[in-house]
């Protein structure tokens, strides 16, 4: 067959070391989903666009590739744009790779035709039309490299449908590695300084770009240098949670105690993490007189260094070669401190008591035990996330997929994606009852791919969050939170998948082990029924909220 511009897209995806790409088949890039047959990518085909593009949002997490989604124009379109979003505030590469209208009818308001440069602007890194079949080999190449490169995002490949089709003589070309950026010496002197004079340091592990080795490098340089570890919000996966230098997460619902020593702390030394709002408590952990004094910021990202506050110490540097370059800093000695840190993280992570109903903390407890330190773990946004965050303890890099966003509807689809990208790892998307319903769809996509994942729903009846913040400004007075669910397991069930339905804190380890023999031959559900009360751990909505 003739080569086209939609070959050398096929082929430049497949250059690239793309092994999957996700999608909602569209007319409007027929002759693509036709190549797409002739290169070794398996093409993932997914009940809704949203659910396609958060599929490639976690595969580019997992792989530090491009994630890849394929959409077709208007609505398809329309709804993949949480996933750029995801994307986006997440520091994730990703490719999208939407349909769009011929050139003959732009502009003309033609069938389900958009701007993607005007509705993607805001999120893209960039979007690209590919229309001049000679250059597609080089700007794929182009689009692959900016998705990766600096702070990694997504961008944006549109694809007029009269165009695929025209023949190309272009070839598909690998984009260039990047090297990571690395700090000055002059920069490490300084910082040497800082650590030496400091009493109460901090570490704050964060951001995208990490690499297997890295979280290695952290625990080392934590030894080394007397500091105790504090991750980002949902980067949990930066440190092993279990390590005695390990004092917990900063994000939503963090621990007071925690926050207040990283308050007290004459030094944060943050590496990789951007400081987002809620990292930082709504930008309140620091002020910009102690910022000026404590911060010392590492970053892959320029534009992240001086956002918010001005630090001590500003340094654009990626993860790896920043903790190469601290490791080889002069050792020290902070033994009470780390071990406060580390007491607090202990008292924490106690698995807190409910009155009635399922305990998620004793479930995700027993969850994290039967799967053992490589499972990766999905979950999507919610109260239920709490519980999540909390009481899972991550040991190794890449088992956490969840969105620094907040997006809901994202656990299931990324469990998926990381049952097929990694199918000899252990893999559960912990969702709550509103939050998967966003991608139950998708239940069909796990069945129809042989995806070995387990599916942990924990159903309060309710938009819990919504619910909380309605019990604390509205008391008394709820609205529009109230759920009417369906049967989860007998759902499951209807897909294919095992379904089981617990009640009881103590019903859960069986139905686990059911579920994880099932896992043999098809993915599973457990459908755990938590009274709408525990709104958190250890808190419970009172009489009259």
């Amino acid at each position: 067959m003739a080569r086209t511009l939609a070959t050398v897209i096929a082929e430049s995806l497949a250059a690239a070391g793309i092994t999957h790409a996700f999608c909602v088949p569209g007319e409007s890039y027929l002759p693509l989903l036709d190549a797409m047959r002739d290169v070794p990518v398996r093409l993932v085909t997914c009940r809704h666009e949203a659910s396609a593009a958060h599929m490639a949002e976690a595969a580019g997490k997992l792989t530090g590739l491009p994630g890849i989604a394929m959409v077709t124009r208007g609505p398809g379109a329309s709804h993949a744009a949480i996933g750029l979003h995801t994307a986006q505030q997440d520091s994730t590469p990703l490719l999208l790779l939407v349909g769009q209208v011929g050139d003959d009818a732009i502009g003309r308001e033609a069938f389900q035709e958009m701007d993607y440069h005007r509705l993607f602007g805001s999120v893209a890194k960039r979007v690209v039309t590919l229309r001049e079949p000679g250059r597609a080999g080089e700007q794929m190449a182009s689009a692959l490299s900016c998705a990766m490169s600096g702070r990694p995002g997504p961008v944006v490949v549109v694809l007029p449908d009269d165009r695929l089709a025209l023949p190309s003589d272009a070839e598909a070309v690998a984009p260039t590695p990047v090297a990571a950026p690395a700090p000055s010496p002059a920069a490490m002197a300084k910082l040497a300084d800082l650590l030496a004079a400091a009493e109460r340091p901090v570490l704050m592990l964060g951001g995208p770009g990490w690499r297997e080795a890295d979280q290695a490098s952290a625990a080392r340089v934590a030894e080394r240098l007397g500091l105790p570890v504090v991750t980002g919000w949902r980067r949990k996966d930066r440190f092993d949670n279990l390590h005695p230098h390990y004092g917990g997460e900063l994000g939503l619902g963090a621990n007071p105690a925690l926050v207040a020593a990283v308050q007290e702390a004459d030094l944060l030394l943050v590496v990789g993490a951007r400081l987002t709002e809620n990292e930082t408590r709504g930008y309140t952990l620091l002020d910009s007189a102690t910022a000026a004094v404590r911060l010392v910021h590492a970053c892959t990202d320029p534009e992240a260094l001086g956002r918010t506050w001005q630090p001590r110490l500003a340094i654009v540097a990626a993860p790896g070669p920043m903790l190469a370059a601290l490791a080889r800093l002069p050792p020290r000695s902070r033994p009470d401190w780390v071990a406060r840190l580390a007491a607090i993280h202990a008292d924490w992570i106690r698995p807190t008591a409910v009155r009635a109903g399922v305990n998620p903390a004793e479930v995700i407890l027993a969850l994290a035990d039967r799967l053992g330190p490589d499972a990766i773990v999905c979950n999507g946004a919610g109260n239920f996330a709490a519980w999540v965050h909390r009481f899972t303890r991550h040991r190794r890099l890449g088992t956490q997929l969840a969105p620094v966003s907040g997006a809901m509807g994202y656990g299931l689809p990324a469990a998926i994606a990381a049952a097929l990208l990694r199918p000899d790892q252990p893999v559960a998307c912990v969702a709550g009852d509103g939050d998967v319903l966003m991608a139950v769809p998708e239940l069909a996509t796990a069945a129809h791919e042989g995806a070995r994942l387990l599916v942990l729903v924990l159903d309060n009846g309710q938009y819990g969050t919504i619910r909380m913040h309605q019990a604390r400004d509205f008391p008394g007075r709820p609205a529009a939170t109230a759920l009417t669910n369906p049967d989860f397991a007998a759902l499951a069930r209807s897909f294919g998948l095992h379904g089981e339905t617990v009640g009881a804190t103590d019903a859960f380890a069986p139905a686990l082990e059911r579920s994880l023999a099932a896992l043999r031959h098809r993915p599973a559900l457990i459908h755990c029924r938590l009274d709408p009360d525990e709104i958190a751990p250890g808190r419970r909505l009172e009489p009259g909220a």
